[in-house]
């Protein structure tokens, strides 16, 4: 059983060394796995012709095997992290965990478009139950400024995971060779996954005084919730696949779901339970505009690379590799950026995230017109130095903007206040992929395969849910200097 680690250190008190190893070294457990799981939503863009070829998989399987995994994430974050509050980390985190390993297992050994799409809903789900008790680990274990330092690293893990996935998955194609090589993005998971269930199992502690009773996890609101995010996500997932307006309906019925969510937390409130979320967080100016720039960035963030692989893998006929490599300055860049965001942002607090997106977004502008006048092969090197930009940006960004997010959030509401951030976040991601893709794909349509212009365009969209996310992140900045005069 894991040694007891101090929870409750005042911030100006150091703990002791011996303490503070023990702290680190389950954060860097959950670091591991939420790696793990970020890094699935990008790596396997560029596994999709190997997957298609070796599978025969329709468009409509392809499109299932991106965005089913994005969909079933974003579903269980919230009512996993109130479980996480109410019972305890260390076993919602080991059993996710196993769950997704074993996913990961059947999703390489699949014989059939099939059999790969339901092991991906299946890795949704597991990887949704273990990232919010990553987050709620350090809100646990750490206090005040304290956070900053594993809040940065954190924030380096999620801007590494989602830049590098086509750099590693390109790698494992190439060594594996591509009719197999797909295979290999999954199984990679399994050794690594079961290390760090049996050291997540060791290492991460338990929390005494956990409620018991079903009334503590809230079933009504777990399944409103799950049916409004459903509606809302399904439509901007399948916005390729799916032709015609029906489908939009779906959007005023995911509306009245999620009313009803409200009124139903608000009545569970009062009548004594504990509500799946505490909808007084949104009273929290630090969480709502966190939450909104999270939504808005990652509409702009995740949308990047899935038309950037498209382009240099369908449109230029970059390799899987070679696809990765491209994206690496930006990878690099958002780590440099994460580690140092991490350490200023108590010193800075909102104004970073506008430095940060600011940076985004002059980044995501000199790409732009790299690619203007470098339309060609040689479009990767000429867009290096923007994205290493980006990327430094992206970092000042992502980690600065989760800090202050949940700074205030009490101890208690941790897992579910970051689950509702994420999901955030994998509605901005549907949002852009869904805005960013349309564009895409409308002009190279009209442009008769114009693929530089296709994309030039696509990164101007991506550029606009930057724009919106600096006006809210500067917005914020000049309403506390008001407030402190």
């Amino acid at each position: 059983m894991a040694a007891p680690i101090p929870t409750d250190a005042h911030p100006d008190r150091s703990p002791d060394r011996a303490a503070d190893r023990r702290r680190w070294r389950a954060l860097s457990v959950g670091l591991v796995a939420a790696f793990m799981t970020l890094l699935d939503v990008s790596i396997v863009n560029v596994a999709i012709p190997s997957m298609q070829a070796a599978l025969h998989a329709s468009p409509s399987d392809l499109q299932w095997v991106l965005s089913g995994y994005a969909l079933t994430f974003g579903l269980v974050l919230v009512p996993a992290g109130r479980f996480g509050d109410a019972r305890g980390r260390r076993g919602a985190f080991v059993v996710g965990l196993i769950g997704f390993t074993a996913a990961s297992a059947a999703a390489g050994l699949a014989q059939s478009a099939t059999w790969l799409v339901v092991a991906r809903l299946i890795q949704g789900v597991a990887a949704g139950v273990v990232n919010p008790q990553v987050t709620g680990l350090i809100q646990e274990l750490f206090r005040g400024p304290e956070r900053g330092r594993p809040f940065g690293v954190l924030g380096a893990t999620i801007g590494v995971s989602t830049a590098i996935g086509p750099l590693l998955g390109g790698g494992l194609i190439h060594l594996a060779g591509p009719h197999e090589g797909w295979r290999w993005v999954f199984y990679v998971n399994v050794p690594v996954g079961i290390v760090a269930a049996i050291l997540g199992w060791r290492l991460i502690p338990t929390r005494h005084g956990a409620v018991p009773g079903w009334r503590t996890l809230d079933p009504v609101g777990v399944a409103l919730l799950g049916v409004g995010v459903v509606a809302l996500l399904l439509p901007l997932v399948q916005e390729q696949q799916w032709r015609g307006p029906v489908k939009w309906l779906l959007l005023p019925v995911a509306a009245v779901v999620l009313f009803a969510f409200v009124r139903w937390e608000i009545h569970h409130r009062r009548a004594g339970g504990t509500p799946v979320f505490e909808l007084s967080l949104f009273r929290l100016r630090s969480y709502t505009l966190g939450t909104v720039i999270a939504l808005l960035y990652f509409a702009g963030f995740t949308a990047i690379f899935f038309v950037f692989t498209l382009y240099l893998q369908t449109g230029l006929g970059y390799s899987a590799l070679l696809a990765g490599l491209a994206v690496t300055p930006f990878a690099l860049g958002s780590a440099v950026g994460a580690i140092v965001g991490g350490r200023l942002v108590n010193r800075y607090g909102r104004p970073l995230v506008a430095v940060g997106l600011l940076l985004v977004a002059l980044g995501l502008a000199g790409t732009i017109v790299a690619l203007h006048f470098v339309p060609g092969h040689d479009a990767a090197l000429a867009t290096t130095a923007p994205l290493l930009v980006a990327g430094c940006g992206s970092g000042l960004v992502i980690t600065p903007n989760q800090t202050l997010t949940l700074s205030q959030v009490p101890v208690g509401n941790a897992g579910s206040a970051a689950g509702m951030l994420q999901t955030g976040q994998r509605i901005g991601s549907a949002v852009g992929i869904a805005g960013v893709g349309s564009v895409f794909f409308a002009r190279l349509a009209a442009t008769g395969f114009e693929w530089s212009i296709a994309f030039r365009d696509a990164l101007a969209a991506a550029l606009f849910f930057m724009l919106v996310a600096l006006a809210a992140a500067l917005a914020d900045t000049l309403v506390a200097r008001r407030s402190r005069s």
